[in-house]
């Protein structure tokens, strides 16, 4: 039957292209068994794989067609929608492995010639954060665990080998959907008995430092009250520590939401997915309820 890979690369737009072929090598394999049984078997399976689909894809389209567009800079916490323009965060820029590529992204797949078949090599995807901009703030995206759809796609076959990659570039419009927070800044949430803990803890490894700041009376020994001098300076240097953090700008980041919320990255406008999402939807369904009127008439 079809092969599946589970994973990242199950869950990009070519899914619904897969799923496509497969349900047609299920009513094959239907047609080779010349059967009633098997008529029945391969008409159900087609029916549960297309109801799968049709749902995927139309929470899918009710997610992106009823979630209003956030401006960066007035973005609530928790899940929204943004759209703006790709942009490398600060540091070292990404590459794709394979075509070499300046981007924001990639995802690639390495296969061999095997006889007719191709078989599977290597892979890999990209983790880096990278940003988002739309004129009135920039917002960091972690693509862990996100669906990508991306235009940009280039294959290549040589000696054997057929190489593909997939990638969002800087510049481009990227559309995002998930869960917006802020690392640190105002709202930063900070534990100052952990903290003041595990600094204390770091001082106490350090005894040669430790009495040299806290050892009053000098005998190589840190007393009950010597040691709550040590405490009280701990805790002066956690709250200027804490203030520090609040004084600063957090970091905007959109990541992968809780509870299973579609958490989508995307090169396309809102307009765009939404057509995209609801056509797939009305071909998964037509070929569900197809399927289950040939069950019914088998």
């Amino acid at each position: 039957m079809f092969h599946l890979r589970l994973g990242n690369e199950w869950r990009h737009d070519y899914a619904n292209f897969v799923l496509g072929g497969g349900n047609l090598l299920l009513l094959l394999l239907g047609f080779k068994l010349q059967s009633r049984l098997g008529w029945q078997i391969s008409f159900a399976l087609v029916g549960l794989t297309s109801f799968w689909a049709w749902y995927a894809n139309l929470k899918r389209y009710r997610t992106v067609a009823d979630t209003p567009t956030s401006r960066i800079a007035s973005a609530p916490q928790g899940y929204i929608e943004l759209v703006g323009r790709g942009r490398q965060p600060p540091g070292d820029s990404l590459v794709s492995p394979v075509n070499g590529l300046l981007c924001l992204w990639y995802r690639y797949r390495i296969e061999r010639k095997h006889g007719d078949r191709w078989e599977h090599v290597e892979s890999g995807v990209s983790h880096d954060t990278f940003g988002v901009n739309d004129g009135s703030g920039q917002v960091l995206v972690d693509p862990d665990g996100a669906e990508i759809l991306t235009s940009h796609k280039q294959v290549s076959t040589q000696g054997g080998y057929r190489k593909t990659e997939w990638t969002l570039i800087e510049g481009e419009t990227i559309y995002v959907i998930g869960e917006h927070v802020t690392l640190g800044g105002p709202n930063a949430m900070l534990d100052k008995r952990t903290d003041l803990a595990t600094l204390l803890g770091e001082w106490k490894q350090d005894k040669a430092a430790l009495l040299a700041r806290f050892d009053a009376n000098r005998d190589g020994e840190i007393s009950l009250e010597e040691w709550e001098h040590a405490r009280q300076a701990a805790s002066t240097e956690i709250d200027r520590a804490h203030l520090d953090i609040r004084l600063k700008d957090g970091i905007h980041l959109i990541r992968k939401p809780e509870h299973g919320r579609p958490f989508l990255v995307a090169n396309r406008e809102v307009t765009a997915l939404v057509r995209h999402f609801r056509l797939w939807s009305w071909l998964h369904l037509g070929l569900m309820l197809a399927a289950l009127s040939g069950l019914a008439f088998i």
